[in-house]
């Protein structure tokens, strides 16, 4: 494994294949600017910013060191927060400015905002682009403050606009090292294949493996049960599932795509997609977290498989022995945490109609948080419409079963009626009500799942049929909430009268 850390270049072969970043930094090499919080990649405490090498330029992003296993970072340039006072005179645009607006109390974020910041900074002056404070918001969408505050932090990241500092993607003699380092050989424990086959070759040899490419949630066994893994087969070289195109009437997303290029992708293709895949967990997290890692781990509360639903989405499976086949993504779930993949398999894409994508389809996601936080419910919905009949209707939820689900009774009072049927609506409804059987945990008790999923079905179809819909912090507001208002208003009114 070999990598450049600030400006030193690593070669060690002698890590266990489940060893963290974070860790690394710490515990051998001593650079404890980078923070232990969550251990789980909701604080960001532990960012890292991260620059590869992309088409003869060098591009950085952040991520959660806590649950990157080091060697992911074979072939990369990691930049921990004590190396940006080095880059020149003085304190990088983003330290400094957090000394000025006063962004620090007790200090043990700092390092992880300031990373956070400096990523943006470099994208910004790279692609000549400004600073707003929603691009800043963005940036620390996935830094948790608990006692400055975020005001100050919000206008250091404003203030680091038209300040001068060195650039990390400038230095000539990272493009020249990082070339060297671009196909690293692998260690026995951690494995890098650059094929499907050889990926799907090394899963035979070493059964009780397992596929990481973002890690995102996989490594969360290690962290929060110390799990230990022996072996673990990296597919982020493998370039049969990093495709992310059009063709052949379908949109075609490699499983290896992350939320952060599909998001990229969507952003004026798919403006409903982008919109939602930015309440998806955090920049960091999106950054790393790939579409067919969110799939794969079959968890009722992951966010793509909702959207994935909606759109009849296939999935392609591909064997060892060079076979694949397709698998509706209606059929994929067979039970909690439990998929059609067999041990021998691995996602390839998911294959989606655009046709279906061209037709009416919204995405809400309800939670407590706006940003970096589970679904209490998430809703996909896709409508057919002929003239002024629906003819085909999706409902899938995400966060209201055992697993991902379309509420298929409540799909077929919609369909073959008029688009404006308020009747039909009422028993899409009251189908939902007899249907859906949410559960209550910490997120949300199980009434309010079902009125909300309620509420977000009237709210696509009102939308479907051109009207506004009422909403309180960003979610639908219930029906039982607009009745109530209804009520109290009347009874005011009377009072008055």
């Amino acid at each position: 494994m070999k990598f450049i850390l600030n400006d030193e270049l690593i070669d060690d072969n002698t890590l266990p294949s489940d060893f963290t970043a974070l860790r690394y930094l710490r515990e051998k090499r001593g650079l404890t600017g980078t923070k232990e919080g969550c251990a789980s990649g909701d604080c960001g405490a532990c960012t890292l910013l991260v620059g590869a090498l992309e088409a003869g330029d060098v591009t950085y992003s952040t991520l959660n060191a806590c649950i990157t296993p080091v060697q992911s970072l074979a072939g990369k340039h990691v930049v921990s927060v004590e190396y940006l006072a080095e880059l020149g005179e003085g304190l990088h645009p983003a330290q400094q400015a957090m000394v000025d607006a006063h962004g620090s109390q007790c200090g043990f974020c700092t390092p992880g905002f300031v990373l956070s910041l400096a990523g943006l900074y470099e994208n910004a002056a790279v692609k000549e682009q400004g600073l707003d404070r929603e691009s800043v918001c963005d940036a620390i969408s996935g830094n948790l403050c608990r006692c400055t505050g975020y005001r100050p932090i919000i206008e250091a990241g404003l203030a680091m606009k038209g300040q001068q500092g060195h650039l990390l993607s400038q230095q000539d003699w990272l493009k020249t090292v990082l070339a060297d380092l671009d196909n690293p050989a692998a260690n026995t424990k951690y494995l890098r294949p650059t094929s499907l086959a050889e990926a799907l070759a090394a899963k035979q040899q070493y059964p009780d493996a397992e596929f990481i490419a973002g890690g995102t949630d996989l490594m969360l066994e290690n962290t929060q049960r110390y799990k230990d893994f022996d072996v673990l087969i990296d597919l982020n070289n493998v370039a049969e599932i990093q495709q992310l195109e059009e063709q052949g009437g379908h949109l075609i997303i490699g499983t290896g795509v992350t939320y952060s290029q599909l998001e990229d992708f969507s952003q004026d293709a798919y403006p409903h997609l982008y919109h939602l895949l930015s309440r998806i967990a955090s920049r960091q997290i999106r950054n790393r977290g790939t579409i067919g890692g969110n799939v794969a781990n079959g968890s009722p509360i992951a966010d793509m498989p909702p959207i994935l639903l909606a759109f009849d989405a296939d999935v392609r499976l591909d064997k060892v022995d060079g076979s694949s086949r397709m698998v509706k993504m209606s059929d994929f779930y067979l039970g909690y945490k439990q998929t059609q993949l067999v041990d021998d398999e691995c996602i390839v894409a998911f294959h989606l109609s655009l046709d279906k994508l061209a037709e009416f389809h919204r995405f809400y996601k309800v939670s407590k948080r706006m940003e970096d936080d589970i679904s209490s419910v998430l809703l996909a919905a896709r409508f057919t419409v002929n003239g002024d009949q629906i003819t085909e209707v999706r409902l899938a939820f995400g966060g209201m079963a055992a697993t991902p689900i379309r509420a298929q009774a409540a799909e077929a009072c919609l369909q073959n009626v008029a688009v404006t049927d308020e009747v039909a609506l009422q028993q899409v409804l009251q189908a939902l009500r007899e249907e859906l059987k949410p559960m209550s945990d910490m997120r949300a008790s199980a009434q309010y799942r079902l009125d909300m999923a309620c509420s977000l079905v009237r709210k696509a179809w009102l939308e479907l049929n051109g009207h506004s819909v009422p909403t309180f912090s960003g979610h639908p507001v219930p029906e039982s909430w607009l009745s109530l208002g209804q009520e109290i208003g009347q009874q005011e009114g009377a009072k008055h009268a």
